[in-house]
């Protein structure tokens, strides 16, 4: 019997709960009717929520007392030291880097004008003067001559 009145119990709670939902949906679509057309858009309402949520983080106690403990940081001389020590550190990095480039700059620029490099960019050359022939200096071509393999236009 207690067990039958639960029942009945669970189910009026559960019909309110739907109506409840019931009107709540209707009163939200009431209130986005309104602000539609008082001009309001979603986006101007997101942003006055985030505006809004950032003053409140801004005002809350952890706030404050991190921008406290980060400001005491700030001002101590570990943080000074070590802020000077990093700043020197990527001083000398930058310019052992521009040195480093530096001298590979100078060592590409003696290689390739070795003998070495000017006969392997001969070949090069050759290569591909053999490979694309005489009209292979970036000017396209509509048709070859002739569109058959022989032995001097092999298809590749």
């Amino acid at each position: 019997e207690e067990a039958e009145e639960l029942h009945i119990e669970l189910t009026k709670v559960e019909e309110e709960i739907n109506t409840l939902r019931q009107v709540l949906s209707a009163k939200e679509r009431h209130a986005s009717e309104l602000k539609r057309k008082l001009g309001l858009r979603p986006l101007d309402e997101f942003k006055q929520n985030l505006t809004k949520s950032w003053q409140d983080v801004q005002t809350s106690n952890a706030y404050l007392s991190a921008s406290a403990t980060l400001d005491d940081i700030a001002h101590s001389e570990a943080y000074k030291k070590t802020q000077e020590t990093l700043s020197q550190a990527g001083q000398k990095t930058s310019a052992a880097l521009n040195t480093m480039s530096s001298a590979i700059t100078k060592r590409l620029g003696d290689m390739r004008n070795s003998a070495t490099f000017k006969s392997f960019e001969d070949k090069v050359g050759n290569l591909k003067y053999k490979v694309v022939g005489p009209r292979g200096n970036g000017e396209a071509v509509s048709s070859p001559p002739d569109s058959t393999p022989t032995q001097e236009n092999p298809p590749f």
